[in-house]
C-alpha cells in the first residue's frame, strides 16, 4: 500500500470508469467541431490579476477559492479556477481578433481548481469542456451555443436536465437596477460580509445559496423590470431563436451566476437528480471582459459544462453509454514460436484498426484465458506448436464459446470481417 493518497477534494480517474469521462468529453465537443469551433489549450496557471479583474474581486472564487502562489521569481500566479478569462487572454495575445474573421470560435477541455468544501459533485480539481465565441454581438450566437449544449446532452441520452435563462442587462440599464437592489438589500437582516458584497456587487447576493438569505430575497426587485429597450429586444430574439430550434427553457429572473463579467444573456443547465449541486454547466454573454483585462472592446459569449457532473447526471438517469470495447481480440500464445507469430499478427490487427491485446508475461493457457475474459475481448486467438505446424490458429468466440481453426494468413481478414 502506498503511503501517498490523492489530495483532499480530488480523485483519480481510472479504467473502466475513465472511458465514460472520455465519451462525455467527446460528445460535448462533437457539435462544437461541426459548428466552426477550433480547439484551444491554455496553461494550467495564469497571472492572479487575470482572474481578479475578469472573474471579479468580490466573487467567492477570487476571495476564497483560488489557489494562488508566488514563484521563486516573485510572480503572483493562480491555478485557473475557470476557463473563459484564460481563453480570452490567449486569443488577445495571439491577435486572433485581428484576422478579420469574427467571431473567433474556440472550444477547450481541461482541469480547473478551486479550494472548496469537498462534496459529491463539488471537487477541488474538476474537469470542464467549454466554448467561447469572441468578437460578435448577435442573439443568434447566444442561441447557437445554448442549442449546441442541448444537442450535446441529448446525444448522451440525457433528458431530465433543464435550461434556465435570464438577461443581466448592460452598462446602460444595469446601474439603475443595481442602485434599486442595493437599497432593498440594506433593509434586510444580513451579516457584515454579505452587506459588504452588496456594496461591491449586489447581484452576487442574489446568487447566495444560504436559505436564511434566500428567504429574505423573495420580494427583491427583478432585473427584467429594469431592462432597457435594446436589452429587452436582444433577449426576446434569443428566446425566439431557441424556441424555434425546439429547445425548451425556463425563464429565471433571479438567475445571476457567480462571475462578475456576465452581461445580457445568462443561462444555466441544471439536473434535479444531483441534489444541492444541481448545476451541470452554464454560461452567458460577457461583452466587457476584454476591456477589463486590457484588450479592445470584443463582445463575446460562451459556456462551460462540467464533465464530472455530467457523468453524475448520466448515473442519476441510469443512462448506460454505448462505449466501444477497449479490446476486441486477445492473443494467447503457447510457446516461443507462437509468441513471435501472434505478436506480429496483433501488431498487424492494430494497424488495421482492430483493438487487440496480447498475453504478456509467459502465462500458461489457463491464466492467459482468464486475462482474455477480463479484457472483454469478443475473440481470442490461441496457438501452440502443433497449430503452427499445420499453419493454423484456433479462433474462439468468447460469447458463444465456439472455436474453429483458421489459417495464420487469414487471421486479419477473418477478424475484420467478423468485427465489421
Amino acid at each position: 500500500m502506498s503511503t501517498f493518497k490523492a489530495p483532499k477534494g480530488t480523485y483519480d480517474l481510472l479504467p473502466p470508469d475513465s472511458a465514460k469521462y472520455l465519451a462525455v468529453r467527446a460528445a460535448i465537443a462533437a457539435p462544437l467541431r461541426d459548428s466552426g469551433y477550433g480547439y484551444i489549450e491554455t496553461p494550467g496557471f495564469e497571472n492572479v490579476e487575470l482572474f481578479a479583474r475578469g472573474v471579479g474581486e468580490s466573487t467567492d472564487i477570487v476571495t476564497k477559492e483560488m489557489y494562488a502562489f508566488e514563484t521563486k521569481g516573485g510572480d503572483r500566479l493562480a491555478l485557473r479556477p475557470e476557463g473563459t478569462a484564460s481563453v480570452l487572454r490567449a486569443a488577445l495575445e495571439a491577435n486572433l481578433h485581428k484576422t478579420g474573421n469574427l467571431p473567433v470560435k474556440l472550444w477547450y477541455s481541461g482541469s480547473y481548481y478551486r479550494y472548496e468544501r469537498p462534496q459529491k459533485g463539488r471537487y477541488r480539481h474538476f474537469s470542464q469542456v467549454g466554448a467561447e465565441a469572441i468578437g460578435a454581438e448577435d442573439p443568434a450566437l447566444d442561441a447557437e451555443l445554448i442549442i449546441l449544449a442541448d444537442q450535446a446532452y441529448r446525444s448522451l441520452g440525457l433528458s431530465r436536465f433543464r435550461i434556465l435563462l435570464n438577461s443581466l442587462g448592460d452598462k446602460e440599464c444595469r446601474p439603475v437596477y443595481r442602485a434599486a437592489l442595493q437599497e432593498f438589500l440594506r433593509g434586510l437582516d444580513l451579516d457584515e460580509d454579505t452587506l459588504r458584497r452588496a456594496d461591491i456587487n449586489p447581484l452576487r447576493v442574489l446568487d447566495d445559496k444560504r436559505p436564511e438569505v434566500q428567504k429574505q430575497l423573495t420580494d427583491a426587485p427583478l432585473l427584467r423590470d429594469y431592462l432597457c429597450d435594446a436589452c429587452t429586444a436582444y433577449h426576446d430574439e434569443v428566446r425566439e431563436l431557441i424556441t424555434a430550434a425546439g429547445v425548451a427553457f425556463e425563464d429565471d429572473p433571479k438567475l445571476v451566476r457567480g462571475l462578475d463579467y456576465y452581461t445580457r444573456t445568462t443561462f444555466e443547465f441544471v439536473h434535479d437528480g444531483l441534489g444541492s449541486q444541481s448545476a451541470v454547466g452554464g454560461g452567458g454573454r460577457y461583452d466587457g471582459l476584454s476591456e477589463m483585462i486590457g484588450g479592445p472592446a470584443l463582445p463575446s459569449v460562451g459556456w462551460a459544462l462540467g464533465v464530472d457532473r455530467t457523468v453524475l447526471a448520466l448515473e442519476a438517469e441510469g443512462v448506460e453509454l454505448d462505449l466501444p470495447a477497449t479490446t476486441s481480440v486477445f492473443a494467447v500464445p503457447l510457446g516461443e514460436e507462437a509468441r513471435r507469430v501472434l505478436f506480429a499478427k496483433v501488431t498487424e490487427l492494430r494497424k488495421n484498426g482492430v483493438a487487440a491485446d496480447f498475453a504478456y508475461g509467459g502465462k500458461g493457457l489457463k491464466g492467459a484465458m482468464k486475462s482474455a475474459h477480463r479484457s472483454g475481448a469478443r475473440y481470442a486467438i490461441v496457438a501452440g506448436e502443433r497449430d503452427l505446424a499445420e499453419g493454423v490458429v484456433q479462433l474462439k468466440d468468447m460469447e458463444s464459446g465456439e472455436q474453429r481453426a483458421i489459417g495464420v494468413n487469414e487471421i486479419v481478414a477473418e477478424l475484420e470481417s467478423r468485427l465489421g
